[in-house]
């Protein structure tokens, strides 16, 4: 019974392993980018280190950078951080049933390690091994890409100036993906529908928060007649 077990252990390694290839390459470039915009406004490769362990959202480490150099309020910098990696309390319930017979350490790794781009490889695996493999693959991609990134930073002269649009550059083919991939769009056309309307109420440099407001507040009213849908 070890052996078998050990066998099933090494084979979701690997396949996990191949499985997080995709992920690697973005994760690395993107988390390079990260690092380097990180380095210009000061900042070490012990941030970025720090922040990938204890924050791990490419979103919220590119907005946090912005926050920490304006001088944010910690009110501001909190809700923002609730606001924009809402999504991930969704993921979490969906996983909810899948990590229950999981126990310890392994199981809050797991949750707190559950990215789109790790969420969208294991939302249909069975494989307990298998689940935690990917996320920990796509963590250390993430960490390297970051690190890396901030250290390049730090002896090499970088002009920064539009590597954070690599972070919409990325949603924008993730979105596009899904889209193609679903047969269900109303989620997506409730997002861009709520996007709008506060951006032509709030302007460009205030609709983040009501946005993620609306939309949260719109799927929840709608989640029955989606799931309807799907």
């Amino acid at each position: 019974m070890k052996e078998k077990n050990k066998f099933l252990t090494n084979s979701s390694l690997l396949i996990a392993l191949k499985d997080s290839v995709p992920v690697m390459t973005g994760y690395i470039v993107l988390g390079l980018g990260f690092g380097i915009l990180l380095s210009s406004k000061g900042y070490n490769a012990l941030w970025a280190f720090v922040m990938c362990i204890l924050i791990y959202s490419g979103t919220m480490q590119f907005v946090a950078i912005n926050l920490f150099s304006g001088g944010v309020s910690l009110w501001t910098s909190a809700l923002t951080s609730l606001m924009v990696s809402a999504r991930h309390l969704f993921y979490g319930i969906s996983m909810v049933g899948r990590y229950r017979k999981i126990h310890g350490i392994k199981k809050f790794y797991m949750i707190c390690s559950l990215t789109d781009e790790t969420y969208s490889l294991v939302c249909e695996a069975d494989d307990e091994n298998y689940c935690f493999y990917v996320s920990l693959f796509n963590h250390l991609y993430w960490i390297t890409g970051c690190v890396t990134g901030a250290l390049l930073g730090q002896v090499l002269p970088f002009n920064s100036k539009g590597i954070d649009f690599s972070l919409t550059a990325l949603f924008v083919t993730i979105c596009v993906e899904q889209w193609l991939n679903s047969e269900n769009h109303y989620p997506a056309l409730i997002g861009f529908a709520a996007s709008i309307l506060c951006l032509l109420i709030f302007g460009a440099n205030n609709f983040l928060i009501p946005s993620m407001i609306l939309i949260t507040a719109a799927l929840l009213a709608l989640k029955g007649r989606l799931e309807k849908n799907v």
